[in-house]
Formats: structure tokens, sequence, C-alpha cells
């Protein structure tokens, strides 16, 4: 999945801008704020400048860490370099501004007048409006009974669907991993989810570069009040919905018993962007610039090693409420910076299904975002969940990348309580934490963005539909309904696995499996090793097939017994001594 191109011609429109003289400087203010200016008040706007920084060269580094420095610096560069001219306007007119780095941009809050003076500088490529944006409310849909296949009741139907807990079985729960979540804010002492988030380590709390507040003044009705208050300096959810889907993500149980986190053993930080439901680009542009480099509860010290492995984002910025063609860009670039840091976007690809051409806000409608669509328990796609292609920009792009569980999700909400939500905002948080399981399985994988989603893409369950989109036919693979379609856990593992598995190659060597290909007896020999051992085999989807145990002695054989197995091709593991081998078995 080659996606460098787009960055490229985002930076080239923006270098080639003209520059409007005189009386043209309106042509780069948005017509909706020179609107709400035009009566004599104030508006927040956002400026967006000319230059913004090439960060294509953290392509040629490998590790995440290092990405993330480079981009940081990078960006951190171009805003000290070119804001300057625009600040001292600020400044003399004694305007409230924040300056932005992971795109270029300044917030500010002013006049008419002082809009036109911003608007009239070199360095201003174009100044944005700051519109009011809800997020979309958790759908109200019933949720289809779900297939005996769901083997284990110990887990919500969303973990057992895309098999979480089968990679749970392998060792891996998503351990040395950061899940980064922008929501309405986080009940982060619910017992759900207080012992995966960062800044609990058991006996007290310290939320520094693990929490931030992005908001700052009520967005919503100005009269009233905010149940969390403003900028606060540990989190808190004035809403549910941003708890409900960290408990997706990286929740123990409920109170019922069952698991409902993907990735129990993953820790979380947090960033609030929304007020009861209400954000504005520039909440959201403030929360992806901490994800890149978080800071402390002053605002100082930004450190990239504190940067999460992937972004859950369960909102949407749709054109009637503000976001349109003026500054789509401006989003996009963030997204495309974070990704060049290493970091995986997962975005919710929207309730606005079932016609085509429904996905079509930021920051799902973006090449550089992971969208997901979502599914019922049996599979078939939800009727709310957004379709593709997108065409709000002329590009006709092929989404939802992929899809997940998102009817009749239950996870974590306010008060220590458990309820039951329906929307992609619970279908996202399945896949990243599922990002979190591959990185934990092959921690090689950090900071491998196009790797990491071009295995989940490859490994999904391949589901089609008699609704064709555009160009792409429902009955083809990937297609605008699934995407690539409904997720498996253990499939891309292993196959994340097999990969990038040269240390195992090497440690296979001392397991013999003959005949390769079998007609039905597969023996497994173990060379140099004594003790127990399990003995699985998976089809390439990832079901599991088979299942023995060995007490093995060295250069003992165990028989495994296939015949009942369809002809293909299966994947064999083997776990003893704390060592695994895996491979390719073939079933003539």
């Amino acid at each position: 999945m080659k996606k460098t191109l787009l960055v490229t011609l985002v930076l080239f429109s923006l270098s080639s801008w003209q520059q409007p003289n005189g009386g043209e400087w309106k042509e780069k203010v948005d017509a909706s704020l020179l609107e709400k200016v035009s009566t004599g008040g104030e508006a927040e706007f956002l400026i967006l400048l000319r230059q913004q920084a090439d960060v294509s060269g953290s392509r040629q580094l490998r590790l995440k860490e290092e990405k993330g420095q480079f981009v940081f610096e990078k960006l951190r560069a171009a805003a000290k370099e070119s804001q300057g001219t625009v600040i001292t306007v600020l400044e003399e007119a004694k305007a409230n501004y924040r300056p932005f780095y992971i795109v270029n941009a300044i917030l500010a809050k002013g006049s008419l007048a002082l809009i036109r003076e911003v608007a009239q500088l070199e360095a201003v490529v174009q100044v944005q409006d700051n519109p009011i944006i809800r997020m979309q409310e958790p759908i109200e849909e019933e949720t289809e009974a779900a297939p005996v296949s769901f083997r284990n009741d110990l887990v919500e139907w969303g973990v057992g669907n895309i098999n979480a807990d089968d990679v749970w079985a392998m060792g891996y729960t998503g351990q040395g991993v950061v899940i980064g979540g922008q929501d309405t804010g986080y009940d982060w002492d619910h017992p759900a989810i207080r012992d995966t988030y960062r800044g609990w380590d058991g006996s007290e709390a310290d939320h520094n570069y693990n929490w931030h507040d992005a908001i700052h003044e009520l967005i919503g009705d100005p009269n009233d009040t905010n149940p969390c208050g403003l900028d606060n300096t540990e989190p808190c959810d004035d809403h549910s919905h941003g708890t409900h889907t960290m408990g997706t993500m990286a929740g123990s149980q409920s109170d019922d018993g069952k698991s409902i986190g993907v990735a129990p053993g993953a820790r979380w930080i947090a960033c609030r962007n929304m007020e009861r439901g209400d954000g504005t680009p520039a909440t959201y542009i403030e929360c992806f610039e901490w994800f890149l480099a978080p800071y402390g509860l002053n605002g100082e010290n930004p450190d990239v090693r504190y940067a999460p492995h992937v972004i859950n984002n369960s909102w949407s910025c749709p054109t009637g409420e503000g976001c349109n063609p003026s500054n789509f860009a401006t989003m996009e670039m963030v997204v495309d910076n974070l990704k060049a840091a290493g970091i995986v976007v997962v975005v919710s690809a929207g309730n606005d299904g079932s016609a085509c051409s429904t996905v079509n806000t930021p920051a799902a409608m973006y090449e550089n975002s992971f969208s997901v669509g979502a599914t019922q328990p049996n599979d078939s796609i939800a009727n709310f969940s957004s379709r593709g292609p997108v065409m709000v920009d002329g590009s006709g792009r092929l989404k939802p990348n992929v899809s997940a569980p998102g009817v009749g999700v239950r996870s974590s909400v306010l008060n220590g309580g458990f309820a039951t939500y329906s929307g992609t905002s619970m279908a996202g948080p399945h896949v990243a934490g599922l990002v979190a399981l591959l990185i934990s399985a092959k921690p090689e994988l950090a900071g491998q963005v196009e790797m990491i989603e071009t295995i989940i893409e490859q490994t999904a369950v391949h589901l089609t539909s008699e609704q064709s989109c555009g160009p792409f036919s429902g009955l083809q693979v990937p297609n605008a309904v699934y995407g690539y379609g409904r997720v498996d856990a253990l499939a891309a593992v292993l196959e994340a696995l097999e990969v990038t598995g040269a240390d195992e190659r090497v440690e296979a060597q001392r397991l013999h499996v003959f005949p390769n290909p079998t007609t039905g007896q597969a023996y497994f020999q173990m060379e140099g090793l004594e003790g127990d051992a399990q003995v699985q085999a998976f089809t390439l989807s990832g079901q599991l097939v088979y299942s023995g145990r060995w007490s093995i002695a060295n250069g003992s054989i165990l028989q495994a017994d296939l015949s009942a197995l369809p002809s293909g091709i299966y994947w064999y593991r083997v776990v003893t001594d704390g060592k695994q081998f895996k491979g390719k078995l073939v079933k003539q």
C-alpha cells in the first residue's frame, strides 16, 4: 500500500498557491468565517501557513522513536521559522492565539479587521473557520443472535468474533504497547480500565505525559456548565462515549465477568477533544499534536518517547458542521504527519450508511487514516455503516479499509457502569486493540504503519455484498461496503509472526515436520529439547483445527492425524520450554 504520493500533492498545492493582492485578501478567508464577523463580532479561526515541513525522510528510518523524533524536529523547525510575522500581528492586536506545529497553523480569535490583516500576510495561505462539530451519537440498532461458533462465553461477542482470545492464548495481550484515545474524555478510575491506564502504577496516579485536556472553554451552550470542568489535570469523561471505546480497546472485565477489551495487556493514554460531544478542528488538532510528543500537565517538555503506537478516533467532522474542501487539507496533513511518525491512525468510518459514498468526513476519508466499518455478529454489515468510495474530495478512493464488530457492543461507561452501544465508534476500537496485539506479538512492527495495515487487510475475513458502489463491485474484495473484510486478530498475528519471523526460522531447524505435503498423517520430531509441548494447526484464516499435547524427549516423534481436514495449506505451531516454532503444512 504505497501512500506517499498524496503527501507530495498536498505540499505542492500549498507551495503553488498564488498570493492574492490588495482587495483579493478575502479569497484566502472561508466564507463562513467572514459571515460570522460581518456584524462586528469576533470568531475563532485557524491561520494556515504557506510553509509546511517535508517529513518524507522518515521513510528511511526503521525505529518508531527515530521516526517520531525526525518528524517532531522537522515540524517544530518549520513552525519556528515561519510563524513569527503572524504572531507579531496577533500580539500587537492583543489577540488570544495558540500556535500548532503538527500542521503549521495558528488558532486565533478576533474581528474582521484582524482577519483582514492576517490574510494579507505573505506567509499566510488560508484563514479558515473553526466551527463547532457535534459527535455522532451511538446508534439504536437491534443485534442479531450471535452464532453458535462463538465458543467462548467469557468474552464479549466482538472480542470472540475477531479471535482476540485465541491471540491471548498464544501469550500476546498487547503488553508493551500504548494505545491513545481522543474522545469525550475517560473515566480513568473505572474498574475496567484503571489498571491499564499508563498513569496508574497500582498505588498512585501520575497524569503527566498520560493525559491532556484540549477543552479550555465551553463549546456547546456557553451558559451551561461542564460536569468535568475545563483544563482538567486528570482524565474525566463528560459523556461516557470515550470510556466505552477505551473499554473495548484495553478493558478488563464487565460486571457479568466477561472480558470486554481486545488488548487487555496494553496501556492507554488519552486526550479530551470534545466538550459533551462538541469539538472543533482546533481541539482535534491539539490532541493529535499532543499524541505526537506528549508533554506534562504544565504544557512543557514534549517527548516522542511517550507517544502511543496507535490512536483511536471515534469522531467525525461533517461538511454540514464546518469541515469542507477549504479545510480538508489541513486535517489531512495532521494525519499524514502522524503516520510519518510511525503512529497508526484508526478512524471510525461514520454512521451515515447505507448509501454509497457516505465515508465523506475527516478523518475517515483520508488515504492515510485506517478507516473501519461496523459489522453485526453474523458478519453482515450494519445498515448505518458508512460506505465508500470517497467522492467529497473527488479522489474516488476506496473506503473503509476494513470492518469490525460494531452492533450491540457492551463496554464500560461512567460511574463504574456498563452499557451496550452500536456504531462505527464501537468498531474502530476493536481494530486499535488489534494493532496492539500485533505489536505485542512482533515488537519489530512498532512504527511500521504500512506493514501493520497491510497485514490486517490481507488477513481479514473476506466478505462480499450485493451492493456495488461506483467502480467497486460488492462481489469482489476489497469492496466499498466491508473494505477488505472483517478483521481477524489470530490470522493477523500468525501472518505477522511469519512475515517478520527471521529469528524463528533459525529455531525451526530443530523441529522436523514430515511428510510435507501429507495425505493425512503428519509427524513432528523435536531435537535438543525435552518437556511438554503444545501442537496446534490453523487454517490460513486463523481457525484452530487441531490441538494436541506432546511429552517430548530428545528426538521423540508426535503423530498427528489430520486426515479429516480438507486439502489446503495450514499453519502449525509448537510451543515448548518458552520457545515457539512455526511453519506451513500442506494437506493433499
